[in-house]
């Protein structure tokens, strides 16, 4: 009988809770469209305003302030504009977006090309602040907006939020916050996050794929450019019909990761520890990317030189283990990292970069498994590259 596969790419997406299952399930019962006023319209309003209720409170904010868009690349698109007022009616006039965030911001923002610069990260992956700060006397009076990451979806490393968002606030500053990783692993509600606005994905804490928020610290902050033009849903910020499906399954997904807490930290630090602690045993030249930061519990990202990544992965995916190279949606293209590139990582070393990500459903045994499997991928590897096997 087959052993059953191990999924290890939680960071890629999450399964699907029950909860938020039964939530859609539901949904699909309501007919009408929420922008209808009869009692069959209203039904399907009160569905998605019960889900931005939940995405609020998972947040730390008011429901008013809770833009569903499909995801959290639309969310950090819609974010990182000149466009974006805070309560004080002044618009940033520079983007500073750090050398690790994910594409959504590194080709997903929408200022020109001469006022965007790039802040470096350090060789563990974490944001410079010293070099931030060089940034941020070299765009003068301009008011700056930073995008930063909470965690870097690659490494897990946790990103410095709370002291960068001090130095932008100390020039008036604004920073907008991928917290896509974050949420339901650290502390990422704005009570932790001092920030001016947060993204957040359902698909990565257990909801459906499709649906995502941008959320707003100020009710009184606005975005003059609308993400899709139309009617004026979301706060005239995305028109169309509002995915009531997908947020009825957002909410529940948020209200489940609520209540459970961070009671799965360490239980998943343990398991990821562990982990590398044994590859390492059996690879002694294995290198974890930082390892040396403070990473989320469920994720380490490693390398061995002489090994490609997708010889690996094709290797491991035969034996049953799903896992990826880094984020989801560049996995597949054949190309380094851009943050391993950012941290000083050697080329023939990020070629062979992949990424494990823990969940919910990981257990020891699973990881056992992997390990076991991973060594003897290695080991054909390097016998056929002429790298002594281990």
């Amino acid at each position: 009988m087959a052993r059953p596969r191990v999924y290890l790419d939680w960071n890629a997406t999450s399964p699907l809770l029950p909860a938020a299952r039964q939530a859609m399930l539901d949904a699909m019962d309501a007919p009408g469209n929420p922008s209808s006023i009869h009692q069959e319209g209203r039904a399907a309003r009160a569905l998605v305003e019960r889900a931005r209720a939940q995405v609020a409170a998972l947040a730390g904010a008011d429901p008013a302030r809770v833009i569903f868009t499909s995801g959290g690349t639309e969310a950090m698109n819609l974010a990182l504009t000149p466009g974006f007022l805070p309560a004080d009616r002044r618009p940033p006039d520079a983007l500073i977006l750090s050398a690790g965030e994910h594409a959504c911001a590194l080709e997903g923002h929408r200022f020109p090309a001469d006022r965007v610069r790039i802040a470096p990260l350090d060789a563990q992956g974490r944001l410079d602040l010293a070099a931030l700060e060089a940034l941020l006397a070299d765009v003068g009076a301009a008011r700056p907006m930073l995008a930063l990451q909470a965690a870097n979806n690659e490494t897990g490393a946790l990103q410095p939020v709370a002291q960068a968002a001090a130095l932008l606030r100390a020039r008036g500053g604004l920073v907008v916050c991928d917290a896509v990783q974050a949420v339901g692993r650290i502390p990422s509600g704005f009570d932790a996050l001092p920030v001016d606005a947060l993204a957040i994905s359902s698909h990565k804490i257990g909801g459906p794929k499709g649906i995502g928020a941008l959320v707003l610290a100020e009710a009184a902050t606005n975005i003059e450019t609308m993400q899709i033009r139309g009617g004026g849903q979301e706060r005239g910020l995305r028109a169309g019909t509002e995915n009531t499906i997908g947020a009825a399954g957002f909410g529940a997904a948020a209200k489940a990761v609520l209540e459970q807490g961070l009671g799965d930290i360490d239980r998943l630090a343990a398991l990821r520890d562990g982990l590398e602690a044994r590859l390492q045993a059996a690879l002694p030249d294995l290198t974890i990317f930082a390892q040396g930061a403070p990473r989320l519990s469920n994720t380490s990202a490693f390398a061995l030189s002489e090994a490609p990544a997708a010889t690996l992965l094709i290797a491991l995916d035969l034996e049953g283990f799903a896992l990826s190279s880094g984020a989801a949606c560049s996995s597949g293209k054949v190309r380094p990292s851009h943050v391993l590139a950012a941290m000083g990582a050697p080329l023939e070393l990020a070629q062979g970069a992949i990424r494990v990500s823990l969940g919910r459903d990981t257990r020891a045994q699973d990881l056992d498994a992997f390990a076991d499997a991973f060594v003897r991928a290695a080991g054909r590897i390097g016998r056929r590259s002429g790298r002594a096997a281990a």
